[in-house]
């Protein structure tokens, strides 16, 4: 059993604070996000299933843009573009598939 509040956060991209679990084929990302943080232009090989769970993050995937909340749940599948902002100070929720080793806690 894991208790989150036992992993450390680690600051991935300015902004960003996760903590993550990982198994096998996946990895699990709650991550506190403080208003105005720029989430790149980017892609990767996972598919990405993202949760809003407080706050507001604007999140562009290819050319759509979406502003996601609470309630709201977005999978981006692997090798597309997306980007995003925090409109507001947010915790959001990841899925990643496979898992991504490289998102590593403090303690690992």
């Amino acid at each position: 059993m894991t208790d989150l509040k036992n992993i450390a956060p680690k600051e991935i991209i300015k902004g960003f604070h996760g903590r993550f679990v990982h198994t096998a084929n996946n990895t699990l990302a709650w991550w506190e996000v403080k208003k105005g943080a720029v989430l790149p232009r980017h892609s990767h090989v996972h598919e990405q299933v993202t949760q809003v769970l407080e706050g507001s993050f604007q999140l562009t995937v290819e050319d759509q843009t979406y502003i996601c909340g609470p309630g709201k749940i977005l999978v981006i599948p692997p090798d597309v573009t997306h980007e995003g902002i925090a409109l507001t100070d947010c915790k959001i929720f990841d899925l990643f598939a496979p898992s991504r080793p490289e998102y590593t806690n403090n303690k690992d």
